[in-house]
């Protein structure tokens, strides 16, 4: 049910639209909407800004009403306050549409779990929900009806294999409906696994399942071709899906798997799962590990005698006192086309950047003060000879050769006032005296037409360590590829098979270019641009040397190591007698996990399941996706942790995202719902944790920063930094506390920081997420036989195009 405090901003464009129209009649609707509202001063609007509502109507398809929503909408106003100025002005055709269609939806309270359970045992289905009046339960399976199943339960006595199979509940009220999520009942039946499998759900009878031939391990170099077959006999015939490293490969889904020419992308564990209606088992898990070839654009050494082989090789002589990266991915837009890749990019590219010994902070969907707070803590982790990057994947805009990074809450008429400014951070980087400053921008540059200003930066130093690397080119627009929400954007799909290379990093980028102008979908469409004034041999590869300060640089380490920390696991004891583990993980520096397992459970009780609810206010949590049996089914489609648990142990998955809106410590409720042998009645037991402010949450990204220019203090550059991060926000008394002397023991690079914490922030959970490249590009993006519509381009050359593109930042 929608919350009335929630802002305009919430509604959909079709329910704008609506109540547009409602506002625009001959009474002059929304001239009194603004005369109520004007009673309050955060909405009092000038003469200009109503004249500019009122001429709306000239235009075509314009509306005055809508235009004066888009001004609310603006300005924070609420979706209460809306309706209490509607009814004011007694406005009862919009006030009964936004009470009915808005702010009285069906809402799931309990969601249907999937069980497992042996053949003959009785199984319930538990489905709740709120709405405006009474609702009514109907339950299906698959396209039909189950008889009986007309309650918020579902009670199956004595389920056998005729009743296994995915179950769904609808909730109706009146002419409205919603549909909960599927739930798949699964039966044990007696006999074992098939050879080689490792799952429990369809243990195989003596007419089911059996595979004949399993995967074998394989040792490759890049170039070579990968073979490997996976053969079953089964009643229904057996289908089959093939996986890498835990994830489903796509249209991998034959016996038999080929990837023609392999590279390092593809080494990891390779399974196979083999299933029909009744059955379903794995294959065995093969290594498959791949070497260096003999590419031409790659070079590679044997490492020397003595020589660590761990991580890239070094290029040259030049080496960085740090390294750190900060990368922004905007999506949930508010007022714009929101966007599928960002995610998937900054995954990708904040794996590629700890293999090279980078501090990290990853954040997705940040408005205009957290983006702001953002890059102000990020320059506090920079300092002489450190090397930055920014990377940024979401809408933006050029003008006159400045570039803007477009935060979530930027109005649909937005200026430079609303944005960040590329060239801004730049002046502030070199003000830090790094070593290398390195932009990715993957977004828009065309003009925004509704800004004319000209921003005029102070003079930058002439540095010889700049690095631009442009998604496009100038007045052009950057694409994604309309696929899944797995599928990286143009720019990383090509950058993400470069970086690692030991080059120096305008060479990189100019390689990056050059493959994206061989390619048939980009030639015409969308170029990368490479501004570069770098006159040393820098790479991204260059090794780290601790600096001649080295109290700074435990401090930079503290600082990091602030926003990545994450709970500890622990376990619950209910009255009950059953324990439960919480666990944590991250997934980026603003998202976490946290999973529920079940570890003890007395021999009286027969089911038990401990849900999470009734967080703190702030973070996002989705309430139809908590609580998921899976990852995937808690909104998570990148992180795996079948290597953590045994898969025969039920988790249930709830994924907590924004977490840098978190203004006091996270705190929820786990609730055990269980039942004992002898009574049908299920109980219930809760217990409120609290868990402090984890990942990012501990630098109050939602408050203000005071600017602190380095060009208006004196003192050392060790004396700045040390200044600058002690006098932070986010600077906790007990890190200060904790703030190592200058002794060797207490410096050296990410790892090193991150080992001497270990002892305190260490978690069962966190050993599970190795930041191990996963480049998800295959074969079919090239080759997708779908072909779709491109929105951004002219609809001239539109026609002419077989690939189908929804345009990353379209800023007009």
């Amino acid at each position: 049910m929608e919350d009335k405090n929630l802002g305009v901003e919430t509604l959909s464009e079709a329910v704008l639209n609506r109540l547009g129209y409602m506002l625009d009649n001959p009474e002059g609707g929304w001239k009194r909407l603004a005369k109520a509202v004007a009673e309050h001063p955060q909405f009092c609007y000038s003469e200009k800004e109503l004249t500019d509502v009122s001429l709306k109507v000239l235009s075509p398809n314009g509306s005055p009403g809508r235009s004066l929503l888009a001004l609310l909408s603006d300005r924070g106003c609420t979706l209460a306050f809306l309706l209490q100025c509607l009814k004011k002005i007694d406005h009862r055709e919009a006030a009964g549409y936004l009470t009915t269609h808005v702010m009285e939806q069906i809402d799931f309270t309990k969601q249907p779990q999937s069980q497992r359970v042996p053949e003959g045992s009785p199984v319930v289905l538990s489905c709740r929900a709120v709405g405006p009046v009474e609702l009514t339960y109907q339950w299906f399976k698959g396209k039909d009806e189950v008889p009986g199943g007309n309650g918020p339960e579902l009670v199956l006595n004595s389920v056998s294999s005729a009743q296994q199979g995915h179950y769904i509940c609808r909730v109706s009220s009146g002419d409205k409906y919603v549909f909960s999520n599927w739930v798949h009942v699964r039966v044990a039946k007696s006999g074992g696994a098939s050879a080689g499998s490792n799952s429990g759900y369809f243990p195989s009878s003596g007419s089911g399942l059996y595979i004949t031939q399993q995967p074998r391990p394989q040792e490759l170099v890049e170039g070579d071709a990968l073979y490997l077959e996976c053969a079953a006999r089964a009643n229904p015939p057996p289908q089959f899906q093939w996986y890498l490293n835990k994830q489903p490969m796509p249209n991998c889904t034959r016996s038999i798997l080929e990837i023609p020419c392999i590279t390092t992308a593809d080494r990891g564990i390779y399974s196979c799962k083999v299933y029909n209606l009744y059955h379903e088992a794995w294959s065995d898990q093969v290594q498959v590990n791949i070497g260096p070839g003999s590419f031409p654009d790659v070079s590679w050494e044997a490492p020397k005698l003595g020589a660590s082989d761990a991580g890239p090789r070094q290029m040259g002589d030049c080496f960085a006192t740090d390294k750190v990266a900060l990368l922004i991915g905007n999506m949930n837009y508010l007022h714009h086309q929101q966007l599928r890749a960002p995610m998937a990019d900054v995954h990708e590219l904040t794996n590629l950047l700890r293999q090279l010994d980078f501090k990290v902070v990853s954040l997705l969907n940040l408005n205009w003060q957290e983006m702001q707070s953002a890059v102000t803590e990020f320059l506090l982790l920079l300092d002489r000879g450190v090397y930055g990057l920014l990377y940024f994947a979401g809408h933006g805009y050029e003008n006159y050769g400045n570039s803007f990074m477009v935060p979530i809450d930027a109005p649909a008429s937005y200026t430079f006032k609303h944005c960040l400014w590329v060239q801004d951070v730049l002046h502030r980087m070199q003000e830090r005296q790094t070593g290398l400053n390195v932009f990715l921008l993957d977004m828009c540059r065309k003009r925004n037409p509704n800004d004319e200003s000209i921003p005029q930066p102070g003079p930058l130093r002439v540095t010889a360590n700049i690095v631009f690397g442009y998604a496009t080119c100038v007045d052009a627009e950057a694409f994604e590829v309309n696929k899944d929400d797995l599928s990286n954007g143009i720019f990383m799909s090509f950058l993400k098979k470069r970086l690692m290379e030991p080059e120096k990093v305008s060479v990189i980028l100019d390689k990056v270019a050059e493959d994206m102008g061989r390619c048939e979908i980009t030639r015409g469409r969308q170029a990368l641009e490479l501004r570069s004034n770098l006159s040393e041999r820098r790479a991204l590869t260059d090794s780290i040397q601790a600096p001649a300060c080295q109290v700074t640089a435990s401090t930079r380490n503290l600082q990091w190591a602030i926003a990545h920390v994450i709970p500890e696991s622990r376990c619950l004891r209910f009255e009950c007698g059953v324990r439960v583990q919480l666990g944590f993980a991250a997934e980026f520096s603003n998202i976490m996990i946290i999973y529920t397992r079940i570890l003890e459970t007395p021999k009286d009780i027969v089911s038990c399941s401990a849900q999470l609810s009734d967080f703190t206010e702030g973070p996002e949590v989705d309430l139809k996706h908590s609580n998921q049996e899976s990852l995937r089914e808690a909104g998570s489609l990148l992180l795996s942790m079948d290597d953590l648990l045994p898969p025969e142990q039920p988790r249930l998955f709830t994924r907590i995202s924004a977490l840098q809106r978190l203004k006091k410590e996270l705190s929820f409720t786990v609730c055990l719902h269980y039942k004992y042998t002898n009574l049908d009645e299920e109980l219930l037991e809760e217990q409120r944790v609290s868990v402090g402010k984890p990942l990012v949450s501990k630098l109050n990204l939602h408050e203000p920063r005071l600017s602190q220019s380095p060009t208006n203090l004196s003192g050392s550059s060790c004396d700045l930094q040390m200044s600058s991060i002690m006098e932070s926000p986010s600077f906790s008394e007990s890190f200060r506390a904790s703030l190592p002397d200058s002794s060797p023991s207490s410096i050296g690079s990410a790892s090193t920081c991150w080992s001497y914490y270990q002892g305190s922030m260490e978690s069962p959970t966190l050993s599970s997420f190795k930041n191990e490249p996963e480049e998800t590009i295959c074969p079919e993006f090239f080759e997708s036989e779908e072909p779709p519509a491109i929105k951004s381009l002219p609809s001239a050359s539109s026609q002419e195009l077989q690939f189908q593109f929804s345009n990353l930042p379209n800023s007009l």
